[in-house]
Order: C-alpha cells, then sequence, then structure tokens
C-alpha cells in the first residue's frame, strides 16, 4: 500500500508533554529503536496491529507499530527517528510502499 510518510522525535513539541519517549499505547520509545506510528485508518480499515511488523520499501529491516497517530491523519505513517530533530526535518514527506502481514 502506498502511504505518505513522515518522520518524528522523542521532543515534546512533537509528542506527549512531559514524556515524550511513551506512546499513544504505552510503550517506551529509545533512540535506535524501528518504530513507527501509523494512522488510526490503517489500524481499523486495514488490520495493521499494534506490535505488527512493517516493510518500508526502500529502507533496510523491519519496523514495529508502536505509536498511533492524531485522528485527522489518513493513509500515513511517521517514522520514529529518535533525538535527531535534523535527520526527521530531511526526511520530510515522502510517499513509500509499505507491506505486512494481517495475523
Amino acid at each position: 500500500m502506498e502511504v505518505t510518510a513522515t518522520a518524528y522525535n522523542s521532543v515534546e513539541n512533537q509528542t506527549k508533554k512531559g514524556d515524550p519517549t511513551t506512546t499513544a499505547w504505552g510503550d517506551k520509545l529509545e533512540p535506535g529503536m524501528k518504530a513507527i506510528a501509523v494512522s488510526r485508518d490503517l489500524l481499523a480499515e486495514e488490520g495493521i496491529e499494534h506490535g505488527a511488523e512493517v516493510s518500508i520499501k526502500g529502507l533496510p529491516g523491519k519496523y514495529k507499530v508502536l505509536d498511533k497517530m492524531n485522528r485527522r491523519w489518513t493513509k500515513k505513517i511517521d517514522i520514529y527517528m529518535g533525538e535527531n530533530v535534523g535527520l526527521a526535518r530531511e526526511w520530510g514527506r515522502q510517499k513509500v510502499e509499505i507491506t505486512w502481514k494481517v495475523e
């Protein structure tokens, strides 16, 4: 499936105030983790679940679904990039192809 991919960091102005490393599901993020947040339509309509492993075409390895995005977003993922705001800005906004297995 083609989705829009942006990037995010463990900094308060991008995440939960007071605890920028805790996801919406309560998982703890650490720099270096291959984690993504997904839009809620991908959870509800496409069968992607918390903890699912997602491949992103062009990026090595698999990314674990550990966070979910605000309801206003659709067909979107946010790639976790630790505390490196510059790297996230360099990534910007891209169209990517993702694949996953439905359990």
